[in-house]
């Protein structure tokens, strides 16, 4: 069962970084896959990752820009997938599961935002829904027997503050009647990231796989953010000066890539979720459930934590992929 979407008494704080969160944890001879491993928070995630002594694996679509940034990693796999290829998924995961018979750590982190124009994936889907959401998706599903094998494993999927922009539109859930709007199409995408983790966790909890989603923070510094934002935006929302330097203020959503990255390297590790599963987190804590008219700027909204619009969307996205659970 899912737990009580609440805050709980956390051993960090917003202005934690991912290297305070990691401390005391010995990761030796566990198995971690991160999409999006080799730029901003996945990169982060990985060192840390890494460090602690767990084996990393990370799918990439760009292998050399992978390969550039984790040159001096140690103990880190790299191979290709593209999360909007289904076939390369499949591959991806033929691959992984010939070579590591379990998962320990599942962290769905790369992304797509707010792509200026409609575009889609090889099946018709909207492209955005298609990375964040459904390619992540199946590559759960296809991985689903090294996580149950684990006997303990976490999913983590990263949503963002971006689902307060909209839930899921069921009805045209790829923009095919409706006009494209590119902050609607990104925040249907991080609801459904949250929706998902909420019935994953109610899938896996028998198998002791538990799954998380959260917001990591305002970041300014990842190609994310820089892409999707133009400068005089970025200085009227407060997260850069007039020098275009990055403001860092994380109890009020402005923070360090280390420092955005701790949320999801504590989804991934803490003992404070011992037994917990299927809530939204942020700043290193479970989220506040906030009414669907707050305007609160943290908290997560009733269309990204309600079962049932997860159980509607687990339906659609199998419609969607052709991929179903067990």
């Amino acid at each position: 069962m899912s737990s009580p979407q609440a805050p709980i008494d956390s051993d960090f704080r917003a202005a934690s970084t991912a290297e305070d969160v990691i401390k005391g944890h010995d990761l030796t001879g566990k198995t971690i896959l991160v999409t999006g491993g080799y730029a901003g928070l996945g990169l982060e995630s990985v060192r840390v990752f890494t460090g602690a002594g767990a084996k990393v694996i990370v799918p990439a679509r760009d292998l050399a820009k992978a390969r550039k940034a984790l040159a001096d990693f140690k103990n880190v796999t790299i191979d290709s997938l593209d999360l909007a290829d289904p076939k390369s998924i499949d591959a991806f995961a033929d691959r992984f599961l010939a070579a590591n018979p379990k998962l320990h750590i599942l962290m769905n982190n790369a992304g797509v935002m707010a792509l200026p124009t409609l575009s889609r994936d090889a099946r018709g889907n909207e492209l955005q829904l298609s990375t964040n959401h459904l390619g992540h998706f199946q590559l759960t599903r296809r991985l689903w027997p090294a996580l149950k094998a684990a006997h303990g494993a976490r999913v983590v999927a990263l949503s963002s503050r971006g689902h307060t922009f909209g839930g899921v539109d069921f009805d045209d859930p790829n923009f095919e009647r409706r006009a494209y709007d590119p902050w609607k199409a990104y925040g249907q995408s991080k609801s459904a990231n949250a929706l998902f983790a909420l019935h994953l966790d109610g899938l896996g909890e028998k198998h002791a796989i538990r799954a998380f989603s959260l917001h990591p923070g305002g970041i300014i510094a990842t190609d994310l953010s820089r892409h999707s934002y133009s400068e005089e935006r970025l200085k009227g929302m407060g997260y850069i000066d007039d020098k275009g330097k990055p403001v860092i203020d994380p109890d009020n959503n402005k923070k360090t890539i280390a420092q955005g990255a701790s949320t999801q390297v504590w989804c991934a590790v803490s003992d404070n979720l011992a037994g917990m599963g299927g809530v939204y987190c942020e700043n290193c804590n479970v989220a506040r459930a906030e009414p669907a008219d707050s305007q609160e700027l943290l908290g997560v909204r009733p269309w990204a934590r309600d079962p049932l619009l997860a159980e509607r969307l687990w339906k659609l996205t199998e419609t969607l992929t052709g991929v179903a659970f067990e």
